[in-house]
């Protein structure tokens, strides 16, 4: 390794925090080189990691937050991988190396018609994420084991724009001026691509489904075949369970009690404000 010669270099950023991602240290080293203490390193955003975050096409299609999560965890060699229960732990971790412990949240609080901001503390957060314990696979009702393969974060982006442009396709059939008939074929095609695209989210998820007798399916083809031909309970069963487990390693929502000026106004006693970390506005 090149030594920086730069007599200015005492003044680049350095790592401002550590954090273990929930998920472990069971990464190839092309995707994250975990160091051995199993923490990696965050150094606060430069002025172009900002920029990225500000450029509407990059956080689209998801490039801008692979930048900036590999600009400033040098550990993470491909951000494209990341599971999805790692990346809040990842993005927080961004956030207070750069910005601090503390943010500020916006919401309306429920019944009382009245916005009002809260302090978060993040590190916190991220304590409350790292007590999580991540399960990978559930039993059903009928015995059958279902292997949990995470979502990576291509994956995410992948489903969010191709949902996008379903939606997109929907309003644009919606506004326009075509035959009733048109349409309706037009509104069919888009529900029938939709349904697939949710259908397949569904199939990436498992990697194996183990029997009764103890057999492990892990052929594509095979799960495949199964979800789209077992009963409609089966299926909603294994969604609901995915849907729980998707869910791992992500923020929980805020519990928050009401003042009695705002019960007055029609607020319940205590409520939930979800939190959701929204690139767009998160770093800026």
């Amino acid at each position: 390794m090149t030594e920086n010669t730069n007599p200015l270099n005492k003044y680049f950023r350095q790592a401002a925090i550590y954090v273990s991602l929930p998920s472990g240290t069971n990464y190839p080293p092309e995707v994250v080189s975990t160091p051995q203490t199993g923490e990696l390193g965050i150094m606060p955003m430069t002025a172009k990691d900002e920029i990225r975050f500000k450029t509407p096409d990059a956080l689209m299609n998801g490039q801008g937050v692979v930048d900036v999560i590999q600009s400033c965890v040098p550990d993470i060699n491909d951000a494209w991988q990341i599971k999805s229960y790692d990346l809040d732990t990842i993005l927080i971790a961004i956030r207070i190396a750069t910005y601090g412990e503390t943010m500020e949240i916006n919401f309306n609080v429920p019944g009382a018609n009245e916005n009002v901001s809260h302090t978060i503390n993040l590190p916190s957060i991220l304590d409350q994420i790292k007590n999580t314990k991540v399960d990978t696979e559930f039993t059903l009702k009928d015995g059958l084991k279902i292997k949990m393969r995470p979502l990576t974060y291509k994956d995410m982006t992948s489903t969010s724009l191709q949902t996008f442009q379903q939606q997109k396709m929907y309003s644009a059939v919606q506004d326009s001026e075509l035959p009733d008939e048109d349409k309706a074929k037009r509104f069919n095609d888009a529900f029938k691509q939709l349904t697939e695209l949710n259908a397949s989210i569904l199939l990436k998820n498992i990697s194996a489904v183990v029997m009764t007798d103890g057999t492990e399916i892990t052929d594509h083809a095979h799960i495949k075949e199964f979800v789209e031909n077992a009963n409609a309970v089966l299926v909603k069963e294994i969604e609901d369970k995915v849907a729980d487990l998707r869910g791992q390693g992500a923020v929980k929502p805020l519990k928050l009690k009401a003042s009695e000026e705002q019960i007055k106004k029609g607020a319940p006693a205590t409520y939930e404000v979800p939190v959701t970390f929204d690139t767009a506005n998160f770093f800026v």
